[in-house]
């Protein structure tokens, strides 16, 4: 069942987008060469104790840590380590959400590290702007589906590959809710999928590998890799559509 915000629900959630976007803008500065994985996870615990709010991920299935880091070939819910020490040309996605009033609400980002490779570049560049092309289909016209044509199309056509085994996904007063959101046309995805309506709110999340879209689980049952040990990147925004259209409620303020 999809859960439709209304303007009570929307006003609480961007509250916690705010929040979310403010600790990945702070992560982003601290992210720099010598600086541990677990470090910006304690700093992450830190605001969320001052500020009195609940890490959305710490616990969420035993997940250890509030922070989920993906250092170059990791896709997504690497966990904090202090050997995982941050150098020069690295890349590293850092996913953090927060339940704040009883509302979650979820992003992501990729980060440079110093000096980082020209595919690099073009690989950040091309995951963020698939995301923003999947906000653009955001409308009450279109159907889940048309996010995700859009976000295959473009990463494909700059030569990279979309992961299949993760998808974004509703949310509200639960981190995960329907519908699901995936970044490709599933094979069943004739008809489009679901009609976009006022109201929902959906994490939309395209993770983007150099080379094959496969994947791999690490033995920690947690942390997810490139099948190739190429490089992959990870954009995520909590978006609602509202009567005037998509609204990105973690939209970072610089």
């Amino acid at each position: 069942m999809i859960r439709l915000k209304n303007r009570e629900e929307l006003k609480r959630m961007r509250v916690a987008g705010r929040v979310v976007s403010e600790v990945l803008m702070r992560l982003e500065e601290e992210a720099k060469e010598g600086v541990t994985t677990w470090e910006l996870n304690e700093i992450a615990e830190k605001i969320c104790a001052t500020g009195g709010f609940k890490a959305a991920f710490k616990g969420y299935a035993n997940y250890p840590a509030s922070v989920c880091f993906a250092l170059n070939e990791e896709i997504v819910h690497g966990i904090p380590s202090k050997k995982k020490v941050l150098k020069d040309g690295d890349i590293v996605g850092i996913d953090f959400g927060v339940l704040l009033n009883g509302y979650y609400a979820d992003s992501a980002i990729t980060v440079a590290v110093g000096k980082i490779r020209p595919v690099a570049e073009k690989l950040l560049r091309v995951t963020r702007d698939s995301l923003y092309r999947g906000i653009d289909m955001v409308k009450s016209s279109n159907r889940v589906l048309d996010i995700s044509k859009e976000i295959q199309t473009y990463v494909e056509k700059e030569g990279f590959s979309i992961v299949r085994d993760f998808v974004g996904h509703g949310i509200g007063r639960e981190l995960h809710e329907e519908p699901q959101v995936p970044n490709f046309i599933p094979p069943n995805g004739k008809g489009g999928g679901i009609r976009l309506r006022s109201g929902m709110v959906m994490a939309i999340e395209p993770m983007v590998n150099e080379g094959s879209e496969k994947t791999k689980i690490l033995e920690d049952g947690w942390t997810a890799v490139t099948y190739d040990g190429k490089l992959s990147a990870h954009f995520e925004h909590t978006v609602a559509l509202t009567d005037n259209g998509p609204e990105i409620l973690t939209e970072r303020i610089h």
